[in-house]
């Protein structure tokens, strides 16, 4: 009997190794960067052609690669990293397995150029399919240069599960990002289809995260530093008011790792907690060392995951190190019972002697002179009574008033108005009393009374339909049958999609112009989605005066939208595009329209007037698909008279 057990080919190895380390264009731009990384190299430029599908190419002037290095570079596990098992643990450097250049040789056509320091001449290499079809000597600068064309050629089942080119340099400015954050001290150049998209010098930790995020990053960081025995924390974390509804900046770096871990993410919320909103993320670059022994980074094929030693300890450290930074910085509220602000020195009157003050005695006032103003002269000091006399006599004006001539003493020829001041105070209310048939005519507030529930002589024969909403979530109406129960968020969802879809397709859709444009900024890769989707935003209502660098001049928006509204909005829209939601089978102007849908439906918990209610419920039947939701939810459901006589007959 023939054996079953049979080795795979290399090719069929390779292959099959390919599928754990190149998983989309973004896997093979992270290995190409990271040996780049390891080669020393202090500038490195990186170019996609249609996100990654037709070429991605780095070069490097790194140390380069000798004839025989680059040959062996594409064997299965030869790598220059390790020597043996021990070296797994204090490892200090980035690819280490030595499967990643053979994997992506074996799915892709690959063209290696590299050259040594001293050597005169390169080494020029063509693999195709993990298979030597060409290599010959060249005149090369320093460094190395990969090619990668073709990616999946002879995988087409593969290269068919691709998302949209959105969605694959979306993957591939990620990985770009998480590189160029680690490692600030090399310069990065990224080129998509003949564009710049970045150009980042070298410089320190905080000029790299502005540089790739936008300049109004610079005033959202707050620097966080700890150095323990455990655990050296450099970085920075965002103020709570900046705070976003996605996770999208969010990085940690172990040793220039990036890695994700759910824990130490719990660390730094549970250090901003009472300081964000419901619902809202920060955004934190944090960087940690610690010793390689402490540290097991060999657990997931794509070595974003790490298991720590100690990560109670590491736990609780990243958690006060935070809070104390915010503490520090004056953006937690710091609660003294010792210190009172209002006692504090302003700095312009530091050093000042303090001076006295001054009161200034009107020593000629008499509060009880009973002086007659008819026919007299008022000198300098002359003083006015207190309250009118009821009696005719002298009358004093004034309540403790002293009146002072600016001359010295100047005389006031006071007019006879003895008539005018008779004391006839009784008068100010006459005609203020109200008379009988007034009094007959005033209608006391009350509460209406309704008749009993179950009295039937007093309903009346004609039924009024109305709706009617309920946990402020659903409205219910009644109809022939019975009555219709509206999930009133998915409804509107259904509405504003059908509307802004025939807004984009029509491009005939209503704007409101702003009196002061908004000004919002965004990074490179954002800007880029924003460029794309400006003629779809345009149709929907949206006005854009400038779309040019980091920033966005929005001069129009749509009817429906308000102006506070437009950042979270747009941010959304970027953040679905870049998530593809839904999926890359519709194209943009639905996607669009189902982004901007949800974003502005009415949610849920959200109290309805009976007008709106009509509205909803009107429009809604008024839809082509008025039973599902734009994302295929129900909408709406029906119960007839006969389910209620079934639910009762139990």
């Amino acid at each position: 009997m023939s054996s079953i057990i049979q080795l795979l080919p290399d090719h069929v190895a390779n292959q099959i190794a390919a599928g754990e380390v190149v998983q989309r264009p973004a896997s093979a731009v992270k290995e190409l960067m990271e040996n780049s990384v390891d080669a020393g190299a202090t500038e490195i430029k990186l170019i996609i052609k249609d996100a990654g599908k037709t070429l991605i190419q780095v070069i490097d002037n790194g140390k380069g690669m000798s004839v025989t290095d680059a040959r062996l570079c594409f064997e299965r596990h030869a790598t220059s990293k390790i020597r043996h098992a021990e070296d797994l643990f204090s490892l200090h450097t980035k690819g280490f397995r030595g499967e990643a250049l053979a994997s992506i040789a074996a799915v892709a056509h690959v063209e290696l150029k590299t050259r040594q320091e001293q050597d005169e001449l390169g080494t020029h290499l063509v693999i195709e399919g993990s298979k030597f079809t060409h290599q010959d000597v060249a005149v090369l600068p320093r460094g190395t240069s990969f090619s990668i064309k073709n990616l999946f050629f002879n995988i087409p089942a593969r290269r068919n599960f691709l998302k949209s080119d959105t969605v694959e340099f979306r993957h591939i400015v990620d990985e770009f990002e998480r590189v160029a954050m680690a490692h600030s001290n090399v310069s990065f150049m990224l080129y998509h289809n003949g564009s710049e998209m970045f150009n980042l010098p070298s410089g320190n930790m905080r000029q790299r995260i502005v540089n790739i995020f936008g300049g109004k990053t610079n005033e959202k960081l707050v620097p966080v530093n700890e150095t323990t025995e455990i655990v050296t924390i450099n970085g920075f974390v965002t103020k709570p008011e900046f705070a976003k509804k996605n996770r999208g900046e969010q990085f940690f770096f172990v040793n220039n790792r990036f890695i994700k871990s759910p824990y130490l993410h719990h660390a730094v919320m549970a250090a901003y907690e009472g300081l964000l909103k419901d619902g809202t993320q920060p955004a934190y670059y944090l960087y940690l060392d610690v010793p390689p022994n402490t540290i097991d980074i060999n657990i997931h094929p794509t070595k974003t995951e790490i298991k720590f030693d100690d990560e109670h300890a590491l736990y609780a450290i990243l958690r006060s190190a935070i809070k104390h930074s915010l503490g520090q910085f004056n953006i937690a509220p710091v609660l003294d019972f010792d210190r009172d602000s209002n006692l504090d020195t302003p700095y312009n009157y530091e050093g000042k002697e303090a001076s006295m003050p001054t009161v200034e005695v009107d020593r000629n006032y008499n509060p009880f002179a009973d002086d007659s103003p008819t026919g007299s002269n008022f000198g300098p000091g002359t003083s006015f009574g207190s309250s009118f006399a009821s009696s005719g006599g002298g009358r004093s004006f004034g309540s403790g008033l002293a009146c002072k001539a600016s001359g010295g003493g100047g005389s006031f020829g006071i007019p006879s108005f003895k008539k005018e001041l008779q004391p006839s105070w009784e008068s100010l209310y006459v005609g203020t009393s109200p008379t009988n048939e007034e009094i007959a005519e005033i209608n006391f507030e009350s509460e209406e009374v309704t008749g009993s529930l179950f009295n039937d002589s007093d309903i009346e024969e004609t039924t009024v339909y109305k709706t009617y909403q309920i946990h402020k979530k659903y409205i219910v109406s009644p109809i022939k049958s019975g009555m219709v129960i509206i999930d009133q968020k998915r409804a509107h969802q259904r509405i504003l999609y059908e509307q802004f879809l025939r807004n984009i397709t029509v491009q005939q859709a209503s704007s409101q112009q702003l009196l002061f444009p908004l000004v919002l900024y965004y990074t490179p890769a954002e800007m880029a989605l924003i460029k794309d989707m400006r003629v779809s935003l345009e149709s929907t209502g949206f006005g854009f005066a400038e779309i040019y660098g980091d920033h966005v001049i929005v001069n129009g928006l749509p009817v429906n939208v308000a102006e506070s509204e437009v950042s979270i909005l747009l941010e959304e829209l970027i953040n679905d595009m870049q998530q593809e939601v839904p999926d890359s089978s519709f194209s943009l102007s639905d996607r669009i329209a189902k982004s901007m849908a949800r974003s502005l439906a009415v949610k849920t918990g959200t109290q309805l007037t009976e007008k709106e209610q009509e509205t909803m419920v009107n429009t809604l039947f008024a839809c082509k698909e008025p039973g599902v939701s734009p994302f295929n939810k129900l909408t709406f459901i029906t119960m007839s008279v006969e389910d209620l006589d079934k639910r009762f007959a139990l």
